[in-house]
């Protein structure tokens, strides 16, 4: 029974999220482009996406996300909860880390993006095609 109600939030959060990156329309607001670490902006207060620290054990953090390539949409999720950590483009450069799991992953263009799940590199999609991915709890 809790297999099968684990399943239905995944399937849940799964269609949410993709029905989140097909339902942006242009001109969205403005706090959709909102970088985490910008002090005194709103939404900085939120303590989850960091910039990733080089000297903290990537095996040990969930999720980290780079962007590599062109800037993207990515939406990150808490599965559980449907919590929304992160909807918005993502520069050039730009980092996040997020030390909770489960979370669920959507970019826009999974080729633009590298994805570390506890640190273990994970594949990319084509240019310009949309990627799912999936961050389990440990233990």
């Amino acid at each position: 029974m809790a297999v099968m109600l684990a399943l239905a939030l995944l399937v849940v959060g799964g269609v949410a999220l993709v029905n989140a990156l097909s339902s942006d329309s242009e001109g969205g607001p403005p706090e959709t482009a909102a970088t985490a670490g910008t002090a005194g902006t709103p939404g900085s207060a939120d303590p989850a996406p960091t910039r990733s620290s080089r000297s903290r054990s990537a095996a040990s953090t969930p999720l980290v996300i780079r962007v590599i390539g062109a800037p993207t949409k990515v939406v990150v999720t808490v599965p559980e909860t449907g919590e929304v950590l992160q909807q918005g483009v993502l520069n050039t450069g730009e980092e996040r880390q997020y030390d909770k799991a489960p979370l669920q992953v959507v970019a826009a263009d999974g080729g633009a993006v590298e994805v570390l799940i506890y640190g273990r590199e994970q594949p990319r999609a084509t240019a310009g095609e949309r990627k799912n991915w999936f961050v389990p709890s440990r233990g």
